[in-house]
């Protein structure tokens, strides 16, 4: 089975969401849509992710110059450890030093968004009184099996066990409601808006290709030479590299781009290229312009599977199964550490009952508390107090509410991005601030659409859509995920959330300068640009299957992510035995002093385990000099 990437980046309010009563546009005004209910992030529609107000203060530091005066002392008592970010990474190593230190022990964690769990986010509706749940970011627990035994104690010490999700997950739901995986072609492109079966199928969704392709093909609007070029590609058991041994096709695979090998070794028309491009958007937020044949040979796509390379590239084993999701995606791991951190802040005892508990943010940051979260707090200055001696702890100083503020403790952990942290840790060594700004983050965009139902869906039969050219790369509606006290839609007539994807990109660029460019175009976008694109494809897809965007949707939820996935070196442009092991991010990801780093750029790995193990790594490498017996204080015990 193919494995899946993790998908993984202002005042917050509550909505109770109803088609009847959101305005025609869905948040294009502001960040928010508003009501009387109180505060609460995860209901928070409109613009989300890298929200407004999370973001501008760094942009003032990076881009900007702006310094601010610190106050000389801190008003709170000084803490053990003060870490930066309240990703899934931040959480578990505060997690990780309460194992080794104690309960007691005093932690701060700063975060410059409005909710905790970084790219792990959580989106809620309540459309005709029925919750819907979803994720905005960190989608699912990718191959269980093959964690590290730290990530694999973290996950079972907070209650999850991830056998449940084989009955929880409805792997027959796309075949009972006969809904399948589709192509579309827009009009702006193609002349004509077309939705096509999928000739190749997503297993990962549980959707087969189908058995006859010649009819499909010939639906497409595509000249009657790219239909046959297609057919071929799709058809042929040929060995496009015979007469190589399988290293050697390995090392040619990797080394130019999928494109360049459809179009040199298969004579594949540009047409057919085209329609492969944005396939891989959801797995390395870059069209395979800029991929290796290798990693398309990876993913499995047409061309590469009669190569005899399975062995080589996949092993004698088969993957898990790509169902182990909540239905927030992992937002319940930050979920789930934070009632471990902060037992009063979210009811419950396990896995099941997190998903629809609801948090008390107040419980977060309270003055009694030896774990506080705070919120809404961006951090602006790392350092020791005395490079010369870091034994003499660090002070960081953070803006929140406007006001630049200090806190002070004993050991530090930056858990944000790397290429944030030069900005912020002046005793950071010049050597490893290049090392840091060797990668570049992937932007993409999540959005979660709330629907009132999912009739058109079922008239088209459509649970998937590739989009071959058109803004949304591709969507789905969600996972069919049902936990005790939820329940996922089962009837077209109720209400269901369709997930789409959008990744900026600029095609016949290097990767990392795609990344680069894409940002700052996404930057430029508002909610209302989103949602205009969103009417449009959608009416072109469904519209003729009784679709109605004004009825049909309640609520939008747009989560961009400037600084999406970490970024996991690309063969095309780096060395290839670069990888987690190998690689700038290992110099970058040393600890200074008593600052160490824990992120998933430390791991050059987008996953999960990524961020935990960076986390571990991080508390490791601070408790080695905190073993000492001048560093340690009455709170630290050994475990």
């Amino acid at each position: 089975m193919i494995k899946r990437r993790q998908f993984i980046s202002g005042v917050a309010v509550a909505v109770g969401a109803t088609a009847q009563s959101l305005p025609v546009s869905f948040g294009a005004t502001s960040d928010s849509v508003k009501s009387a209910r109180s505060p609460y992030p995860p209901a928070t529609t409109g613009l989300r992710g890298s929200h407004k107000g999370s973001f501008e203060t760094a942009h003032a530091l990076a881009f900007g110059g702006q310094s601010w005066v610190l106050p000389k002392y801190s008003h709170e008592a000084d803490y053990d450890l003060i870490v930066v970010g309240a990703g899934i990474s931040g959480l578990a190593t505060a997690w990780f030093w309460q194992q080794r230190f104690g309960d007691s022990a005093r932690i701060l964690i700063l975060d410059n968004h409005d909710d905790f769990g970084g790219h792990a986010k959580r989106n809620e509706f309540t459309v005709g009184g029925k919750q819907l749940i979803g994720y905005g970011g960190s989608q699912s627990i990718d191959g269980p099996a093959h964690y590290s035994a730290t990530a694999h104690h973290l996950l079972t010490s907070l209650g999850i066990e991830t056998s449940r999700f084989y009955h929880y997950y409805d792997r027959d739901f796309a075949k009972r409601h006969k809904l399948g995986s589709f192509w579309f072609f827009d009009k702006a492109h193609y002349g004509t808006d077309s939705l096509v079966t999928n000739p190749i199928g997503e297993e990962w969704l549980g959707v087969d290709a189908p058995s006859h392709l010649s009819d499909l093909i010939t639906a497409m609007p595509l000249s009657k030479k790219g239909q046959a070029a297609l057919l071929t590609l799709l058809t042929s058991t040929k060995d496009w590299l015979a007469g190589m041994a399988p290293e050697e096709k390995l090392d040619y695979l990797r080394s130019k781009s999928y494109e360049d090998y459809l179009r040199h070794d298969l004579d594949m028309p540009e047409e057919v290229i085209l329609l492969l491009r944005q396939r891989s958007h959801g797995l390395w937020a870059v069209g395979y312009d800029a991929l290796s044949a290798k990693a398309a040979a990876e993913a499995g796509e047409p061309g590469t599977t009669t190569l005899g390379l399975d062995e080589l590239l996949w092993g004698d084993g088969e993957d898990e199964p790509y169902i182990f999701h909540f239905p927030d995606g992992n937002a319940s791991i930050a979920r789930l550490l934070v009632r471990s951190l902060l037992p009063d802040s979210i009811p419950g005892t396990g896995m099941d009952d997190v998903v629809t508990a609801t948090v008390d943010y107040e419980a977060l940051d309270g003055d009694d508390q030896a774990v506080r979260l705070r919120l809404n707090a961006t951090a602006i200055d790392v350092r020791h107090r005395n490079k010369a001696d870091p034994t003499q702890g660090i002070e960081v100083g953070y803006v929140e509410q406007g006001k630049a503020r200090l806190a002070r403790g004993r050991y530090g952990v930056m858990a944000c991005y790397n290429h944030i942290i030069p900005y912020l840790c002046p005793d950071l060594p010049p050597a490893q601030a290049t090392a840091m700004g060797y990668a570049e983050k992937a932007p993409l965009v999540y959005a979660n659409v709330a629907l009132t139902n999912w009739r058109a869906f079922q008239q088209a039969g459509l649970y998937h859509f590739h989009a071959v050219c058109d803004f949304w790369a591709y969507g789905a509606l969600d996972f069919p995920v049902s936990m005790p006290g939820y329940s996922f839609s089962d009837n077209p007539n109720e209400p269901i959330i369709l997930h789409l994807v959008h990744t900026p990109t600029v095609a016949g660029l290097p990767a990392k300068e795609q990344y680069r460019r894409g940002r700052q175009a996404m930057l430029a976008l508002e909610f209302e640009d989103y949602e205009r694109a969103m009417r449009q494809q959608l009416t072109a897809m469904l519209g003729a299957y009784g679709f109605e965007f004004d009825r049909d949707v309640a609520a939008i939820t747009v989560n961009r992510w400037p600084h999406g996935y970490a970024y996991e070196y690309i063969d095309l442009w780096d060395p290839p035995d670069w990888g987690p092991d190998k690689g700038p991010h290992i110099e970058a990801r040393q600890p200074f002093g008593h600052i160490a780093i824990a992120n998933s750029d430390s791991s050059a790995y987008a996953y999960v385990n990524g961020a935990i193990d960076a986390a571990a790594r991080a508390v490791d490498a601070l408790a080695a000099s905190a073993i000492n017996a001048a560093e340690r204080t009455t709170s630290y015990k050994t475990t």
